[in-house]
């Protein structure tokens, strides 16, 4: 029996030895796998596919704003269209969110001043608790803008649905886009792709870390657009055609 024990102790302390360098070595295991390469030439291939990697993932975000730069500006840069586009961008408590409703302001200018003459909002309805397009409506009409000259698109669940919705649903030929900076180019060059003759108009922010944050995301967010664009699959809803931006056109007609 005491020669028993003392088996069992040796195992016993094996065991725990074992378990105190079982973290260490895998430790080192991983220290072997992240270990970069030895030889200068081997470092030097290590850089340049990182650097190759990097203007992958930047080159959608560069063709969208060069491709669309010199359609973008501000509300006095744009040019009169009868219809202003704006794209949701979130609800608090049934409200727009801060940069809905800057949005929300400059497209409302773009009303008073007589630029456009019907805004399209579009936006996420896809709960029935959440539904962005009603509540930016509510908001312009509290602003000034007539009822009966705003269009409502429940199914714009991204940029390039909005976009193809606008052309292929209301048979909006050309809109002036309303967003953030970070995001105009996108939009517009998502809706120049769709058939839309567009012009963006970028919301100034300041630079908080909304506004980060939404910049990072564009990175991701261009690489779908730009297979959007390529590709140019139909919407997540598309539907039969609706007459209800031809309708608040008539009855802006003098």
């Amino acid at each position: 029996m005491r020669g028993i024990g003392r088996v069992r102790g040796i195992r016993g302390i094996r065991g725990a030895r074992e378990a105190r360098e079982a973290p260490e070595a895998g430790a080192k295991g991983a220290g072997r796998r992240l270990r970069l390469p030895r030889s200068r030439r081997g470092r030097r291939l290590a850089v340049q596919g990182l650097m190759a990697l990097c203007v992958l993932a930047l080159l959608p975000a560069t063709w969208m704003r060069l491709g669309a730069d010199t359609r973008v500006g501000t509300t006095a840069d744009a040019p009169a269209r009868e219809v202003a586009m704006v794209f949701g961008a979130g609800l608090w408590k049934g409200r727009p969110t801060p940069y809905l409703a800057h949005r929300l302001d400059a497209a409302a200018e773009l009303y008073r001043t007589g630029k456009v003459k019907v805004v399209l909002v579009t936006g996420d309805n896809s709960r029935a608790e959440y539904d962005e397009p009603d509540a930016m409506r509510r908001y312009l009409t509290e602003r000034g803008v007539p009822d009966d000259r705003i269009v409502s698109d429940y199914a714009g669940f991204d940029s390039w649905d909005s976009c193809v919705r606008a052309k292929k649903i209301f048979g909006v030929d050309r809109a002036v886009l309303v967003s953030q900076g970070f995001h105009i180019h996108r939009a517009t060059t998502l809706c120049r792709s769709a058939g839309i003759d567009a012009y963006g108009v970028g919301v100034d922010e300041p630079r908080d870390g909304t506004w980060y944050y939404g910049g990072a995301r564009e990175l991701a967010a261009s690489g779908k657009a730009a297979l959007d664009a390529l590709l140019r699959p139909d919407p997540h809803f598309l539907g039969p055609r609706e007459a209800g931006v031809a309708k608040a056109l008539a009855s802006a007609t003098p």
